[in-house]
């Protein structure tokens, strides 16, 4: 078993996408249970590829083919982990607040908690902070990520924040912000609960959040 999940790890760190769908497959086929392949296989591939990634060893593109092969193999596994009560690493919503529409780093940060066992609900861009609130009670999630790439509309980080609390949904949930122009201090400044350079980070961050 062992090594077939080594195998469907490397695969997944090559971008193999087909590959990955049938070595997970063959694993289920041998008796291996979904939860060994997801952790075993799928999130120790992505664990890889975000360790190179912070390390600079891998870039966006080569990241992006990473997860369109996870995405691969969780085709396979999504309906078994449904069945088999598989607990997951948590659930967090993410989405590019009020006013800004760049989502290439919101969407590598969805792929990289993906990758890391989160189930995401990812409310896209130009998110209104009372959709944020929407959200929060209906998902119910333990984390919500909130992403700007411009210093005009990181502003609604905080206007979002305050909605959710106006709406006493803020204890229940932890948040953490990112984008370019988002530093530690204004996350601390806003009241998230963390600030997360980089997709790779943000997965350690929302490990330990989560936790």
């Amino acid at each position: 078993m062992e090594d077939i999940l080594q195998k469907i790890a490397s695969n997944l760190y090559d971008g193999e996408d087909k590959e990955v769908a049938n070595l997970v497959q063959q694993a289920l086929d041998h008796g291996t249970a979904p939860g060994d392949i997801l952790q075993g296989g799928l999130i120790a591939g992505m664990d890889e590829v975000g360790r190179d990634f912070k390390a600079g060893d891998l870039y966006v593109p080569e990241v992006l083919i990473a997860a369109r092969a996870m995405h691969a193999g969780m085709d396979v596994l999504r309906p078994l982990l449904a069945e088999s009560d598989m607990i997951s690493a948590g659930k967090c919503v993410i989405g590019t607040v009020k006013g800004d529409l760049h989502d290439i780093g919101k969407n590598l940060v969805r792929m990289m908690l993906e990758g890391a066992g989160f189930e995401m609900v990812d409310l896209g861009t130009d998110v209104d902070p009372q959709a944020f609130v929407d959200a929060a009670r209906e998902h119910q999630p333990q984390l919500m990520g909130m992403s700007a790439l411009l210093t005009t509309t990181m502003v609604q980080m905080k206007t979002t924040i305050e909605a959710l609390e106006e709406a006493g949904l803020r204890d229940s949930v932890k948040i953490m912000v990112g984008g370019a122009p988002v530093t530690d201090a204004f996350a601390k400044e806003v009241g998230a609960d963390a600030y997360a350079a980089d997709a790779a980070s943000a997965v350690d961050v929302a490990r330990s959040l989560a936790a």
